[in-house]
């Protein structure tokens, strides 16, 4: 009788395109079964890390070494998060066999070639004794790839079933996977989640985000301008495979779009960016998973009822869920994902999918720093 293997612990470690903060998870991989969630943490950004990253997006003077600083200081919170989830778990950092860590996306390019995430992995290893994987995206642009989205191949691994399964994230940028039985997972990413809702709600109310949608939800939603949001913008209309983030949707781009709607009060300008990400989601999902019966949702935007009940309404024959329903915390999902990523570099398993990025061929995804 074959004995099972002993489970193998990776951390993940994701700040994502809304700057919100580090979110960690350390888990458990075993033999032919889904992760389990061992420890669960979440490190706000410090008000002035999270300026520099955000004006960092943008070209600016001596961008090279505030680049170098926002790195170690983000390895340096993504350190504190690794020794919270140890703490929760009262695992030693010898237990651990990595940390998929992600960095902070500030330019994502890959028509150029190329995708710049900040972090220093070396500082992050050095700083918890832990080997760290990092640098996930460049080798998929390097074969052709959009480099982006990662979490498809993690979604099919842990959601497929006999059905059309749907899967959405709703962070920063909204991005879709689809799981057909039988079929290559397709993905891609179908514009602003929650990027333009967080940034016109701090210039207007001085919170980070628009809790639950309820500010939204005492505005009227304005269809001139939401057809002006969907129809002056050619990258919407783009095939897959596509990615994007705030080298596009960005304060700028919306203001360039208001011009003519100065009537319109920053609440009734709320509800329509909230009807624009939902009526993106939904057109993706109509026109590329027509035969989707099951839609979980996970990432930031879950907390956002309203969104939630947008969707719903723009596809009501779609049973909604969240993937808290299933057995994963909405907010721990990419941190996950990142671990599971981890976990495939070690295994020697290539998590590069051409169906989604585009790629020449598949990949393995990441570069290794030892402890």
């Amino acid at each position: 009788m074959t004995q099972a293997h002993e489970p193998r612990y990776f951390i993940g470690l994701m700040s994502g395109t809304s700057t919100d903060g580090a979110d960690g998870v350390l888990a458990a991989f075993s033999d032919a079964k889904p992760p389990q969630i061992i420890a669960q943490a979440s490190r706000a950004l410090p008000d002035h890390l999270k300026k520099e990253l955000l004006d960092l997006n943008r070209a600016g003077s001596n961008e090279l070494e505030r680049a170098g600083l926002a790195a170690c200081a983000l390895a340096d919170l993504y350190a504190q998060v690794v020794h919270d989830l140890l703490a929760q778990a009262q695992l030693p950092a010898s237990a651990v066999t990595a940390i998929g860590a992600h960095g902070q996306t500030v330019r994502h390019r890959p028509e150029l070639g190329f995708t710049i995430q900040l972090n220093a992995p070396a500082r992050l290893a050095e700083a918890t004794a832990i080997a760290v994987i990092a640098d996930f995206r460049s080798r998929d642009v390097a074969a052709g790839g959009q480099g982006a989205p990662l979490v498809p191949a993690f979604h099919e691994a842990i959601f497929a079933s006999d059905q059309t399964v749907t899967v959405l994230n709703l962070g920063g940028i909204a991005n879709i996977s689809v799981i057909r039985p039988g079929h290559e997972v397709i993905g891609f990413d179908t514009g602003p989640a929650n990027v333009l809702l967080d940034m016109w709600c701090q210039a207007h109310t001085g919170q980070p985000y628009d809790d639950a949608g309820a500010w939204s939800a005492g505005g009227q939603v304005d269809t001139p301008l939401l057809q002006t949001l969907i129809n002056n913008e050619p990258w919407l209309a783009l095939p897959p495979p596509k990615s994007t983030g705030r080298d596009l949707f960005n304060l700028e781009w919306l203001q360039a779009r208001l011009g003519g709607f100065s009537s319109l009060s920053a609440q009734d300008v709320q509800a329509t960016l909230r009807a624009f990400t939902a009526e993106t989601v939904a057109q993706a999902i109509r026109t590329h998973a027509a035969d989707t019966r099951a839609l979980i949702v996970c990432g930031g935007g879950t907390g956002n009822r309203a969104l939630l009940d947008d969707l719903q309404a723009h596809l009501p024959d779609i049973p909604l869920s969240t993937s808290d329903e299933h057995g994963i915390p909405s907010q721990a999902m990419e941190a996950l994902a990142f671990a599971w990523l981890a976990h495939a570099f070690m295994s020697g398993h290539a998590a590069g999918t051409p169906s989604v990025t585009g790629a020449r061929k598949k990949t393995i995804l990441g570069c290794l720093y030892p402890a």
